[in-house]
């Protein structure tokens, strides 16, 4: 009998334990604090075309934007956008500066030692645009692997390690803005721009009269929304509502806006 009474005792005990660990998580959670708070803080570098962008009056549009202003509606809070630089986004996080990343970070092993990631929100690939004299020659990113041609790209993105990986031979400029080094194959002072196809296809839409786009990509990239590690009610909240809004359609319209017509284009021109 006193064995099994033991038994009990035990059991309830690892029940309180595993419930208290359990309560314990939810008031450590960023969505708990987000919900007590009020507000939503979203980090992104407005410049990443259509992902985030600043329009005429200042104010930062865009495909993350629209998702996170659904993301904070659903869950009855305000948001607030906090325009970070790239370099400095994924330590902002870290630092608490806002609440999550939602600016069309890619999923990359390195950067997933530092930080979690949702389920991807879109899936996306290095392309090219090259100067309209060199339609002959280069015909991919093998023919760019030489030492006369100049690519030009973002510090430290994507763009940036797959240059290096895959055309080592060539020479390389890189710029802190996406506009900054591509409007160096504009001006003529590189041969080359890479970048994720949304963003080159819409640089291309705007120059076609001066550049060539390859725009085969040549890397898989799955961008998703970033948040600090430890905090799975936070992970499921997002990747519910991602699955909930592509499936009501929401997510749908959201897209089409932004990657499948270019009248936003008018805002910020």
């Amino acid at each position: 009998m006193r064995k099994v009474l033991l038994s009990i005792a035990l059991v309830f005990l690892m029940a309180f334990s595993v419930f208290a660990n359990s309560n314990e998580l939810w008031e450590q959670s960023t969505l708990n604090k987000v919900m007590k708070r009020g507000v939503l803080r979203v980090g992104m570098e407005a410049g990443y075309m259509p992902f985030e962008i600043k329009n005429k009056q200042g104010e930062i549009i865009g495909f993350d934007v629209d998702i996170a202003k659904l993301m904070a509606k659903e869950m009855g809070v305000k948001l607030e956008l906090v325009n970070t630089a790239w370099d400095g986004i994924i330590p902002a996080l870290l630092t608490k500066k806002f609440d999550i990343i939602m600016s069309g970070m890619t999923i990359t092993p390195q950067r997933n030692l530092q930080i979690n990631f949702a389920d991807p929100v879109v899936v996306v690939g290095q392309t090219i645009l090259i100067r309209k004299e060199l339609a002959d020659e280069v015909d991919s990113y093998r023919d760019l692997n030489d030492p006369k041609y100049t690519i030009a790209t973002k510090l430290g993105v994507t763009a940036d390690f797959a240059t290096k990986k895959y055309m080592p031979k060539a020479k390389l400029r890189l710029f802190e803005t996406e506009p900054e080094a591509a409007m160096e194959v504009i001006n003529g002072k590189a041969d080359a721009f890479v970048y994720d196809l949304p963003y080159c296809s819409i640089f291309y839409s705007q120059y076609k009269d001066q550049l060539v786009f390859l725009d085969e990509p040549f890397t898989y990239e799955p961008l998703a929304w970033a948040v600090r590690k430890g905090d799975p009610d936070f992970i499921n909240w997002l990747n519910n509502f991602l699955a909930q809004i592509k499936g009501d359609g929401r997510y749908d319209m959201i897209y089409q806006k932004w990657f499948e017509s270019d009248a936003w284009l008018e805002q910020v021109q």
